[in-house]
C-alpha cells in the first residue's frame, strides 16, 4: 500500500508540466482527494449544515467537488434568508469551495419558484416562440443575479436539444427552444451570456440529444438510435466554437448508430471521448445526468455505472439522491468504488487527473478557488 501512494504520487509530480504548476497544487496531491472533486451530491432535504440524517456531515468532512439543491432544500418562509445562509454554511465547510450546482432552467424546471417568493421565469419554449433575444437575455440575467445573490454557482442549464419529437416529455414540459437549430444556437447563447456577467457556470444538456426521444431516460431504458438526427450537434459544436461552454451534460439515451455496444452516453466512450472530445473538440469539463435515474439503475449496478463512466470521459458525476433513505448512495461509497478501480487497474489514473484538472481549471476561471 506506501509502495502505491508512492507511486500514484510520483505520477501525479509527472503530470504537470513545471515545478511552479505542481507546488501550486500540492495540497491537492492526495488520489482520494481528486476523486472527491469529481463528485456532486444531493443533500436529502436538509436545509441546514448538520442537520440529522442529511448528507451534509458527511460532505463537511470529505473534498466532494459540490452539492446540487433541489425545491426540498428551501424552507417554507423566509426562503431566500435561509438558501443563502445554507450555500455560506456550505463553502464555509468545505475543504475546497465547491460547485454549489441548481436546475434553473425556467418555467416547468425551476427549484426558486414564486410562491417562494422569488422572481416568475418562462419556460424555453415560450422565448423560442416569441423568438426575442432580448426577452431571452432579460429572464435569463434576473436568474442569474439571483444565482449570484444566493452563492450558487452552477447552472444546470441551458437546455439545447431540439425539439424534434414534440410528444417526449422534454417538448412536453417546454423545455426546448424550438426545432430550428440556429433558434435553439441563439437563444442559448444569450441565456449563457447572462450568466458569464455573475461568473455563473452553466451546463448543455443533454449531449448528444435528447430532443427526438420517444422515452424518458429518468424512468427507462431509452433509444434514439432510428430517431436521432446529427443536426442535434449543431448547437453545441457551434457553442464550442464561440467559446462559450463551461459545461456539458451527458444525457443517459442510447444510439448504436454512434455506440455498437447500446452503451448509454454517460457510460459510453464513443459518444464522450470520440463524438465529443474528437470530432467536436471539446475540452471542457463533462457533466452526468443524476447517476440515480432509471435507465442507468435498471441496467448496471453502481461499480459498473461509476467505472464506465469515468473511463468513458465524464468528469464529474452527479447523484440527485432524490430517493428512498435505504435507496441513498453514500459519498464514502462512491470514492471507495473509484478507489479500488484504480488499484485494481479498472479506472485509468490518467482520467482522474485529467478529471481533476479540468475541475479545478473551470473553478478558478469563475473564481470560485484562487
Amino acid at each position: 500500500m506506501k509502495f502505491f501512494k508512492i507511486l500514484t504520487l510520483n505520477l501525479i509530480i509527472l503530470s504537470y508540466s513545471n515545478a511552479e504548476e505542481y507546488e501550486e497544487t500540492a495540497q491537492y496531491d492526495s488520489l482520494r482527494i481528486k476523486i472527491s472533486q469529481m463528485l456532486i451530491f444531493g443533500i436529502q432535504d436538509a436545509q441546514k449544515v448538520l442537520e440529522e440524517d442529511s448528507l451534509l456531515e458527511a460532505y463537511s468532512n470529505m473534498h466532494l467537488g459540490g452539492i446540487i439543491l433541489f425545491e426540498k432544500n428551501l424552507a417554507r418562509k423566509r426562503s431566500k434568508n435561509q438558501l443563502k445562509a445554507l450555500v455560506d454554511e456550505i463553502q464555509r465547510v468545505s475543504k475546497i469551495p465547491s460547485f454549489v450546482a441548481i436546475d434553473e432552467e425556467g418555467g416547468n424546471v425551476t427549484r426558486l419558484k414564486s410562491k417562494y417568493g422569488f422572481h416568475e421565469t418562462k419556460t424555453a419554449k415560450y422565448l423560442g416562440n416569441r423568438n426575442n433575444l432580448d426577452s431571452t437575455f432579460y429572464y435569463a440575467k434576473l436568474t442569474s443575479d439571483l444565482l449570484k445573490e444566493l452563492g450558487i454557482n452552477v447552472n444546470l442549464a441551458p437546455t439545447v436539444d431540439l425539439e424534434i419529437n414534440d410528444e417526449n416529455f422534454i417538448s412536453k414540459a417546454g423545455r426546448s427552444y424550438g426545432r430550428d437549430s440556429d433558434r435553439v444556437f441563439f437563444h442559448a447563447r444569450n441565456f449563457i451570456r447572462a450568466h458569464e456577467e455573475n461568473d455563473i457556470i452553466t451546463v448543455l444538456k443533454h449531449f448528444p440529444g435528447h430532443g427526438s426521444s420517444s422515452t424518458d431516460t429518468h424512468k427507462e431504458f431509452t433509444d434514439i438510435s432510428d430517431t436521432w438526427l446529427v443536426e442535434e450537434l449543431y448547437p453545441y459544436h457551434k457553442l464550442i466554437i464561440e467559446d462559450k461552454v463551461s459545461g456539458i451534460m451527458t444525457s443517459h439515451v442510447v444510439n448504436k448508430k454512434i455506440d455498437d455496444k447500446m452503451l448509454p452516453a454517460t457510460l459510453s466512450d464513443k459518444m464522450i471521448q470520440k463524438l465529443l472530445r474528437e470530432f467536436l473538440d471539446y475540452e471542457g469539463v463533462v457533466f452526468s445526468d443524476d447517476m440515480q435515474m432509471g435507465a442507468i439503475t435498471k441496467y448496471y449496478g453502481l461499480e459498473e455505472a461509476v467505472t464506465l463512466s469515468i473511463n468513458a470521459g465524464v468528469d464529474v458525476l452527479l447523484f440527485s439522491n432524490n430517493q428512498l433513505y435505504k435507496d441513498l448512495v453514500r459519498p464514502e461509497k462512491v470514492i471507495s468504488i473509484i478507489e479500488e478501480g484504480v488499484r485494481d487497474g479498472d479506472i485509468s489514473l490518467l482520467r482522474i487527473n485529467e478529471s481533476f484538472r479540468r475541475i479545478q481549471n473551470l473553478k478558478k476561471q469563475k473564481g470560485i478557488i484562487n
